[in-house]
């Protein structure tokens, strides 16, 4: 064929066009190998011959196909990484008492006191944790407090002398016990040297150590 011919109305020379056809022609065939990388990885059964199976040949590095595995491994989420557990921390012996491992208890001797008569209590905290703390059970920390309606009659830790600090090792399970009589007097912080006596009638007493309350205790003065 005259190549002269093969110009076509455009002008187009004849290598201009078999290169067109040829590019053409790769662009299918790297559709057509896509296409059939996806369906081999599907998945699916696999057809049995009968016919003797060939060695496969070494596998051909295609830059397309290596991009596609790329990004699907790219998409992929990573696992969580499992946060380490927290093992709480064994306590020592000797260190100072943790508030919920103390029980805090108050008992009255007897309901009603005749005239004359001192109150009596007795104060006990007993250590519930694993081994031995220390905990302060001096007049201020460890209060007896006695109330009439909404009126402070006494407490212990009104004019303390010195620190006021009483440290003791409280065994698990040993109770730590304080016996008190009050004097039927009142107390306050000015520190009176003859502070007025407490008048007859019904009084509460309570015990605080710390973030504990004891419950109440009623009795009455005659």
């Amino acid at each position: 064929m005259d190549p002269e011919t093969m110009r076509g109305d455009s002008g187009i020379g004849g290598d201009v066009y078999w290169r067109r056809r040829m590019s053409l022609l790769i662009g299918v065939l790297v559709v057509v190998a896509v296409v059939a990388w996806a369906c081999s990885s599907s998945g699916g059964p696999e057809k049995r011959s009968d016919a003797q199976v060939s060695p496969s040949p070494a596998p051909v590095t295609d830059p397309l196909l290596a991009g596609l595995r790329t990004l699907a491994m790219g998409t992929a989420s990573p696992s969580p990484t499992p946060s380490p557990s927290k093992t709480p921390r064994a306590r020592r012996a000797g260190e100072p008492c943790d508030d919920k491992d103390l029980v805090l208890h108050l008992q009255g001797e007897q309901e009603i006191y005749a005239s004359g008569a001192r109150p009596h209590f007795i104060v006990t905290v007993v250590n519930t944790g694993p081994v031995m703390c220390k905990a302060d059970v001096g007049p201020r920390a460890l209060e007896i407090r006695i109330t009439s309606g909404e009126d402070r009659i006494w407490s212990t830790a009104d004019c303390v002398s010195g620190p006021g600090t009483e440290t003791r090792e409280l065994q698990r399970g040993v109770p730590y016990v304080r016996t008190l009589d009050w004097n039927r007097r009142r107390s306050s912080g000015s520190c009176r040297a003859d502070p007025p006596a407490a008048l007859p009638g019904t009084y509460v007493v309570v015990a605080r150590l710390g973030e504990h309350k004891s419950p109440k205790g009623v009795f009455h003065l005659r």
